[in-house]
């Protein structure tokens, strides 16, 4: 593990130090919403579009955290009595500049991955293949970008025989910064396709940016097939002449594959190096794993492994996770599942995940031996019961031969068994009961045993929610949005389908700044959950009043009435200065005061000393609708002229809002104080389609294939008959999952094996059909209902409904899964 001084940090990156330099640090923080451990830690403060790590400094300063790199230093500096301050001219630089540093330092080989996809897959078998008999340190998961490389450069260490580092880019003259600290040995160019396109002006020009990652590598590994790549190798005379390792389908090249054939679940491929016919075989047999299987291959054989010795190893390449995911379990509990590494990077990713979890007190990791970590295992697991036990692990179930003999460095609650059978042949279920549980291990414990017994068993059909997307759609609307205007996230009605404290987990963690729920009892749910954002109640009926009071929730005051009635119950409460929101009523027609009765309003509010006029708002009838526009923006001026009058009355600033989610991308001058972000945030744009990403999947299994004669029926009504032989598919999904009955006979498809099929007669109450005539699939084939490939906008449209309407009916039985890289 690298430790360098304060001094030494201070010089090589030019800043000025304020306080000691005498201290060590030994790791990076970026986050501050992820420390774990004070001591050695210097934590960096980068500053973004939205976000300034200068803004927590004083947070992270009470929580121990003494070592700091600025750009500004803080306010009232002298109150920071023992802390140190790097005063630097760019904090991201900076950071680039540490890490270029331990990159000098390592004196191995460094071999490093760029491309459009498959980067990540590539590493990880290249670790998986290499850390046989080899030391090899990798960019945890995805680090790939201007931050996360630096993160990863870290970690390099000369223990290590190999290092493995991913690089990513978005806009041009970013990979001329990563090149200048990765300094790659070796490269490899996976492929180049569409991904972050919008930010280049071709395809050819993201393809040089790509390349100046390699002008400082002794050799390039490549397909020669990919002409966009091979032109721009050939005409830049910076990387012609570089020593190439490139393989083809087409023409000659240093490995020539001849064939590829898939058979049961496996495939088998045959090329032709150094004039002799060698052949591998992998456990996989779709094109993107073939692919970077090849690319893997080549590596391997540009470092001199022997065909026989490659091709042994191929046949055990393991699937990579790409995802953590979140899933319910038994007797209340949650299940963060990434039992597939168990790499040391990777833990604290899902530890985070794991302490993000506000709606269970009790935490409990089920951990494997940590395999090919090339580091002392005493000095290993003691770095493990470090890090769990700082931040505060209620459990451990520790599982292998290796962590067993450490069990004693674990100062929690603790179980450990030398292999997972044992702990399976213990389980019982009143072991777990009310807690998260975080699943880490290495593939070969086989963890998914364990996932099948803790796994709340629900039928096949479940909706999927990619909180990467969800994050990514956040920041997307936070872009648009002056820096100082704030965001109310809408996760009324379970957050449209996708879930309640999850989401509204989610985004506590990327501090938003106010929840909005429809009924008292969903925020009771969220404030039971650990969730303590402030919570706007859009709804309050009177009958729940009392609840608002007991959990801490604000409502809306609509009329004289729920006003009168909510002062009197803050009244008997004995509080005063109670938060409420005020809604006008500017041509929705719905809850909310109208124009007319403004001066009672005025005249009332002054009476009622113990509300807190927290916001006044109203709400955009068709902001999504251009031919609304006019009416639109007279709502807009209507309310601004009503709330000017109201805010005059206060010597409190009082926040203003009126923009949803089409607002936000419309009427971009009239966000005044604070936004109300619903539908987009769900990944649902017309204005903003190609930027905004989907966050919902509703995925099913085929639960039965069967051929059915011309001239039979299919179904209830038996409103489906067929002309000719028909192979159907029958999808465990129906009306009671939400699925509405308008999608059956032929108007929904769904997707099955990347082909649409049609539904053929009427959506039943717990499944329906499907035609899949001429479609290669088989029992228990996923099916996509909704998602990526089968827009949920699309289906809204064939039944001539909104998107919000078929999220919103998913039934509470299917089982949401939730998961983030």
């Amino acid at each position: 593990m690298i430790e360098i001084s304060v001094k030494d940090i201070s010089k090589l990156t030019g800043g000025e130090l304020i306080g000691s330099g005498n201290r060590k640090i030994r790791q990076l923080l970026i986050d501050s919403r992820k420390h774990i451990t004070s001591e050695g830690t210097l934590f960096i403060a980068l500053a973004g579009d939205r976000n300034d790590g200068h803004r927590f400094i004083r947070d992270l300063f009470r929580k121990g955290i003494r070592i700091f790199m600025v750009d500004h230093p803080p306010d009232e500096i002298e109150k920071f009595t023992d802390a140190t301050f790097i005063l630097v001219h760019n904090t991201l630089d900076s950071l680039q500049q540490l890490a270029g540093y331990v990159r000098n330092r390592y004196k191995n080989p460094l071999i490093s991955i760029t491309g459009s996809n498959g980067k990540t897959v590539i590493k990880e078998w290249l670790s998986q293949m290499l850390g046989v008999d080899k030391k090899v340190v990798r960019s945890p998961r995805s680090f790939n970008s201007q931050v996360g490389v630096p993160l990863s450069l870290w970690l390099l260490d000369n223990e290590f025989d190999y290092a493995i580092i991913e690089a990513g880019i978005s806009f041009p003259g970013e990979m001329e910064k990563l090149r200048k600290i990765i300094r790659p040995d070796i490269g490899i160019f996976s492929n180049i396709g569409e991904a972050h396109q919008e930010n280049f002006s071709s395809i050819a020009d993201k393809v040089r940016e790509k390349l100046n990652l390699f002008r400082d590598s002794g050799a390039l590994i490549y397909c020669y097939d990919h002409m966009e790549i091979r032109t721009a190798i050939l005409s830049d005379p910076g990387i012609a002449g570089k020593s190439f390792f490139t393989w083809s389908e087409n023409s000659n090249a240093d490995l020539r594959i001849k064939s590829v054939v898939r058979k049961e679940e496996r495939t088998t491929i045959e090329g032709i190096y150094a004039d002799e016919t060698i052949r591998i075989r992998i456990p996989f047999t779709d094109d993107a794993s073939v692919e970077n299987a090849i690319q893997t291959w080549c590596l391997l054989l540009y470092l001199g492994y022997t065909p026989g010795v490659i091709r042994q190893r191929m046949e055990k390449l393991e699937p990579v996770a790409m995802r953590l995911e979140m899933k319910k379990g038994i007797n209340r509990c949650t299940i963060i599942n990434d039992s597939y590494n168990s790499d040391l990077g990777s833990l604290q990713i899902a530890v985070d995940l794991l302490f993000s979890q506000k709606q269970h007190n009790k935490r409990t990791m089920i951990l494997s031996d940590i395999l090919q970590s090339g580091r002392d295992e005493k000095e290993l697991y003691s770095e493990v019961a470090d890090l769990v036990s700082r931040r505060g692990l209620d459990r451990i179930i520790g599982i292998g031969e290796s962590i067993s003999r450490f069990a004693d460095l674990f100062p929690m609650n603790k179980e450990f068994y030398h292999s997972t059978g044992e702990f399976l042949s213990h389980l019982q279920k009143d072991m777990f009961s009310g807690e998260a549980v975080l699943l880490k291990g290495a593939r070969i414990f086989e963890f998914e045993k364990i996932l099948q017994s803790l796994e709340q068993q629900i039928h096949q059909t479940q909706l999927e929610i990619n909180l990467d997307a969800l994050i990514h759609n956040l920041n997307f609307f936070r872009s648009k949005l002056h820096p100082s205007t704030r965001v109310m996230v809408m996760v009324k009605a379970f957050s449209y389908g996708s879930g309640s404290y999850e989401i509204a987990s989610a985004m506590q963690f990327q501090r938003v700044d106010y929840l909005a729920v429809a009924f008292a009892d969903e925020g009771v749910m969220l404030r039971e959950a650990g969730i303590n954002l402030p919570i706007m109640v859009m709804n309050p009926e009177v009958k729940s009043l009392d609840l608002l009071i007991r959990y801490d929730l604000e409502p809306e005051i609509y009329d004289f009435n729920i006003l009168k009635r909510f002062s009197e119950v803050v009244r008997r409460s004995g509080m005063m200065n109670y938060p409420v929101h005020i809604k006008l009523d500017t041509g929705m027609n719905r809850l909310g005061f109208v124009a007319g009765e403004k001066e009672r309003l005025l005249e009332v509010l002054k009476t009622h000393r113990e509300l807190f006029v927290k916001s006044v708002f109203s709400h955009l009838a068709a902001s999504d609708d251009k031919k609304h526009d006019h009416f639109t923006r007279h709502q807009i001026d209507l309310f601004t002229t009503i709330s000017d009058k109201l805010i005059a009355m206060y010597n409190h600033h009082v926040l203003r809002h009126i923009l949803n989610s089409s607002g936000i991308e419309r009427f971009p001058e009239a966000q005044f104080d604070m936004v109300r972000l619903g539908i987009g945030l769900y990944g649902i744009s017309d204005r903003n389609r190609d930027q905004v990403r989907n966050i919902s999947s509703l995925k099913s299994r085929i639960s039965q294939i069967k051929s059915v004669k011309a001239g039979d029926s299919i179904g209830y009504g038996r409103d489906a008959r067929v002309s000719g032989e028909t192979r159907i598919a029958v999808i465990p999904v129906g009306y009671a999952d939400g699925l509405n009955r308008k999608f059956g006979n032929g108007v929904g498809q769904f997707i099955i094996n990347d082909k649409p099929v049609p539904v053929i007669g009427n959506i039943c109450m717990d499944m329906c059909m499907v035609n899949i005539t001429g479609v290669d699939a088989k029992t228990g084939d996923e099916v996509e209902i909704f998602g990526e490939r089968n827009r949920i906008s699309d289906l809204a449209e064939k039944i001539d409904t909104i998107p919000y309407e078929i999220l919103a009916g998913i039934s509470q039985r299917v089982k949401r899964v939730y998961f983030q890289e």
